[in-house]
């Protein structure tokens, strides 16, 4: 069984192109169900690590593959890397 707060600390990781995305903000969960429908990554940060830039990314949870002891691997289309990159 995993905690919720133990997302905080592992490494989400793209099985497309092994980028890391993130860590875990927050958990979207169905109401009705008590099922967790998403996970929440964090906006990347930039300038000097002050100021987040673009929006959280949701990832649904049918696009999380595997937990691990230290990453979540998921499983989405490679992503523009210039997004990540501090200019």
């Amino acid at each position: 069984m995993l905690k919720a707060t133990q997302l905080a600390v592992k490494d989400i990781v793209n099985l497309s192109d092994g980028a890391k995305l993130g860590p875990v903000k927050d958990l979207h969960i169905d109401p009705a169900t008590g099922r967790v429908v998403a996970l929440v990554l964090q906006a990347p940060r930039r300038y000097f690590g002050l100021v987040r830039s673009g929006k959280d990314m949701v990832i649904p949870w049918e696009l999380v593959k595997k937990f691990g002891l230290d990453t979540v691997l998921v499983e989405l289309e490679p992503m523009d890397r210039s997004y990540y990159e501090v200019k």
